[in-house]
């Protein structure tokens, strides 16, 4: 039985463990921190649970396609409860608040706009063959072949997919009215990039979180990662915490050991799922390196963030569990992100209240408050700066819920760009990965496996399918069925 190791406990480490320990595999997992999740991680303060990470539980499909991998079901692990509203967004003069229900959200789009319902089913129709075609994609494509992004399914539906429309223009043939842009645009602009600059190809994220819905477990995001750690533990994966490797050990081009800060591991086979980036440049010699520094500053970034796990000892009022705050520019705020990185002058951002829908994340009539601001990568981070925008974001937020929240926090804790790289290492503090741009998509995203290292593989956020929960999971069971291949 060969030994695999894996660096990282996020979503695509635990998923590769999983799938590597399920094939016969001696698995041992190495996580950094003291508790697993990455960047979904929880922490208790003063009886409330804070999610770290992740809120936003889309493309539900691949959470259970997970477990039925293991012949479990999701309501083994956690309860799945569909949000409503999904979410509310709030406009300079506009609150509108998106039902889980098709058709008040179909409502809601003929008030807007006329024929709003016709053109909106037109739009989802096509992101709903967007999402069956990628959905396939991701689950067959590992990046290792060109000749993946020329199967029958991708020629037969190329002009379907738009690659080479952006997602800005393809909304803009179906609605004027900016509030509905602007619903429609909201899942790639915290997500990745720009929607002027994402493909329209990602219109299939506008399916899965307007049109499918948006899903909470309760008990909090991290219970996604308590599953897989419990598959995992019950697969025989040995996970060791508190293990922070230091090198890569390698002989004949061959990883044959991997070094912590108190032990070295033999392993016959390595899957790094920690910041790909920081692999390549820390842990290994320069000779083995699959990409280089240069490589690394010339790729454009998803979005850092500024945020805030507030306690609060007092029910908020006007907030539900997911509320975005676009009454400010959200042109001007995309361009300090993406364009000419610099700390908004007036920010966007959104706030998840999870204590509206879970009484197990807060003491009873107390809220469990998370706040982001999207900011870019790479920015100067200092507590000054940091209560600097922790004011403008509370005195909109007070005004905005007729309440002084600030009196009644009775825990605050701030999370920005330097503890992004002091937790994982993430390159230029980064929150999500690479942009979901058109030159950093499918085969264009740095490769699943090493090119100097014959035994050596890497999976997460900055390789393929790429950002976000569910391509983790994906890139988790990619990387492992490279490695079972080569049995």
């Amino acid at each position: 039985m060969k030994d695999i190791t894996v660096i990282g406990s996020g979503f695509s480490g635990l998923s590769a463990a999983a799938f590597l320990a399920k094939d016969g595999f001696n698995v041992t997992l190495l996580e950094k921190n003291s508790t697993v999740g990455g960047r979904a991680r929880m922490f208790k303060e003063k009886g409330y649970c804070f999610d770290m990470g992740p809120s936003w539980y889309w493309m539900p499909e691949i959470f259970e396609n997970f477990f039925n991998e293991f012949n479990c079901k999701i309501d083994d692990y956690y309860d799945l409860k569909k949000l409503d509203p999904g979410f509310k967004i709030v406009f300079k003069d506009e609150e509108i608040n998106l039902s889980s229900n098709w058709k008040d959200i179909c409502a809601l789009f003929d008030k807007y706009e006329k024929d709003g319902s016709k053109k909106l089913n037109n739009f989802m129709e096509d992101a709903e063959k967007k999402y069956n075609i990628g959905l396939d994609f991701l689950y067959n494509s590992p990046g290792v072949s060109i000749f993946e992004l020329f199967t029958t399914k991708i020629l037969k539906n190329l002009n379907k997919l738009q690659i080479l429309t952006s997602y800005r223009n393809h909304i803009k043939k179906y609605f004027t009215n900016p509030y509905l842009i602007n619903i429609l645009e909201f899942p790639v602009l915290f997500l990745g990039t720009s929607a002027k600059d994402t493909p329209a190809l990602y219109s299939l994220m506008a399916y899965s979180g307007i049109k499918q819905g948006t899903y909470y477990p309760i008990g909090g995001f991290n219970k996604v990662i308590q599953s897989m750690e419990k598959i995992c533990l019950k697969l025989g994966v040995k996970i060791q915490t508190d293990q922070e490797v230091k090198k890569i050990n390698i002989r004949d081009s061959k990883v044959f050991s991997i070094s912590t800060k108190n032990q070295e591991i033999k392993t016959d086979i390595l899957v790094a799922s920690a910041d790909y980036a920081h692999v390549d440049e820390k842990l290994l010699e320069k000779k083995h390196r699959n990409y280089s520094k240069e490589y690394w500053n010339k790729k454009s970034f998803s979005p850092s963030s500024l945020l805030f796990y507030l306690g609060v000892s007092k029910r908020i009022n006007n907030l539900e569990h997911h509320t975005l705050f676009f009454d400010e520019d959200i042109e001007k705020h995309s361009n300090d992100i993406y364009e000419s990185p610099i700390w908004p002058e007036k920010p966007l951002f959104y706030t998840c209240c999870p204590s509206k829908t879970d009484p197990t994340v807060a003491p009873k009539d107390k809220e469990n408050l998370f706040i982001l601001i999207p900011i870019a990568a790479g920015l100067e981070d200092s507590e000054m700066i940091r209560e600097k925008y922790f004011k403008i974001i509370m005195d909109r937020l007070e005004k905005f819920c007729n309440l002084d929240i600030r009196k009644h926090i009775e825990y605050k804790k701030s999370y920005c760009i330097n503890d992004f790289k002091e937790d994982y290492y993430a390159y230029k503090g980064n929150a999500y990965g690479l942009a979901n741009t058109l030159m950093q998509t499918a085969n264009l995203k740095p490769k699943i496996k090493s090119k100097k290292i014959k035994n050596m593989f890497y999976t997460g956020q900055l390789t393929v399918p790429g950002p976000g929960v569910p391509p983790s999971i994906i890139s988790g069971q990619l990387v492992a069925e490279q490695i079972i291949k080569t049995k």
